[in-house]
């Protein structure tokens, strides 16, 4: 029988039920050992690019691996090697990969799911798209549920950034464990601090509806224009020593919320309800822990805490080139004194999310910071014991991204 205290169904009566709960579910510490990606897409026509691709052609094209929320009566099969393909709001398309015990194992199962994802898309005249934003439509829905309208309907307040996330980004997430509790906080510190950098060195979201942005990430740029109390980094260097617990529950219980599940189709909530004012009696019903779970997903700052740490700040990669910044990553709290090198490299630029998504490595200490996180790395990647053709190939990606990295800060 479940437990009262992780039933998800439990009424939550005041702010320490939640605060329990919070850190029950979102920081599961322990030696790390799995590592996970999420790859997310554009979608195009091979023929033109530049033409929409409306959900049904979607559908039929993934076929049995198509997400309920474009096939209502699809299986949802996941593909050969187990990831699961969910469609967002603008069309993208991702694949989200169960956790591997090692970087070589991740690698070939992604992989294979990747070649059976382009192959049921070549079939269908469609191709992956190479970058983090569209580069030639603007933003456009193909994909509505309750859940998207009421997302809508919030960041619309704000101006068009929400529409220009949802329907014309793409990212790569990074999961990786959060590690014993006496290393938990030097963990979520590097990961945050190397995120300016990191962004910067894989930027690839410069063009956007056929025109230059200005930006280096114009997917990092939509982000930061959205909500700063859903967005923003939960570490900052201002206050380095901040417990993560205590900052992510702070977070969470601040934030306005997003949904309001509902029987009809309408999830939009009352405007600038917190989840601390739900908890509070703002609402006619109390919240439950699932309410709460579900508030969390809704949250989308650089690094979220699932359990594991969910690193979002990085865009889509071209071809294989994803693999780069998951080996970076893997590589840089791979060992507790690397990581430590790595957060003593970053600090200085950890602030620096708004240079790093505007000028990418033409940004001078985001270059200089870059550089030096690829030497950390390039030093530590023999501990991921990659076989030696992904190592070597792995090992030349890096070092192309250091040379542009150098070539940044001369």
């Amino acid at each position: 029988m479940m437990s009262p205290e992780l039933d998800r169904a439990t009424v939550l009566r005041d702010t320490a039920g939640a605060v329990g709960h919070i850190a029950r579910i979102c920081f599961k510490t322990g030696p790390p050992r799995f590592t996970g990606v999420e790859l997310e897409w554009t979608v195009h026509d091979a023929a033109d690019p530049a033409r929409p691709v409306d959900r049904e052609r979607l559908r039929r094209a993934l076929g049995r691996h198509s997400p309920v929320t474009i096939g209502g009566t699809s299986p949802a099969e996941p593909l050969p090697g187990g990831g699961s393909v969910t469609v967002e709001p603008g069309g993208q398309v991702e694949i989200s990969t169960p956790p591997q015990s090692s970087i070589a194992a991740l690698i070939a199962a992604t992989e294979t799911d990747i070649a059976a994802l382009t192959a049921v898309l070549d079939a269908a005249g469609l191709v992956l798209g190479h970058t983090g934003i569209d580069p030639w439509r603007p933003p456009r829905l193909v994909v509505e549920t309750p859940r998207y309208q009421a997302m809508r309907c919030v960041f619309d307040q704000r101006g068009p950034a929400g529409r220009t996330m949802m329907y014309s980004t793409a990212g790569l997430q990074v999961c990786l464990d959060a590690g014993e509790p006496e290393r938990l906080a030097e963990r979520w510190a590097a990961v945050h601090a190397m995120g300016p950098p990191l962004l910067a060195a894989f930027a690839t979201a410069d063009r956007h509806a056929g025109r230059r942005t200005g930006w280096a990430s114009a997917r990092m740029a939509a982000w930061l224009a959205i909500d700063p109390t859903r967005t923003r980094p939960v570490w900052s260097p201002a206050r380095p020593d901040r417990d993560p617990v205590a900052a992510w529950t702070e977070y969470v219980l601040a934030a306005p919320l997003l949904c309001l599940r509902d029987d009809g189709p309408d999830w939009t909530p009352p405007t600038g309800v917190t989840f601390a004012d739900w908890l509070a009696g703002a609402l006619p019903r109390p919240p439950t822990t699932d309410d709460l779970e579900y508030h969390v997903s809704t949250l989308f700052p650089p690094v979220r805490p699932r359990g594991y740490l969910e690193v979002r700040y990085l865009d889509a990669q071209p071809g294989r080139e994803w693999t780069l910044p998951l080996v970076v990553l893997a590589a840089l709290l791979a060992e507790p004194g690397t990581t430590r090198a790595a957060l003593t490299v970053a600090a200085p630029v950890a602030d620096r999310w708004h240079a790093a998504a505007r000028y990418g490595l033409a940004d001078r200490p985001l270059a200089t910071a870059a550089a030096a996180l690829f030497d950390l790395a390039l030093a530590a990647l023999p501990g991921l014991d990659l076989p030696p053709g992904t190592h070597e190939e792995t090992t030349r990606g890096i070092r192309r991204r250091r040379a542009a990295a150098e070539r940044g800060y001369r």
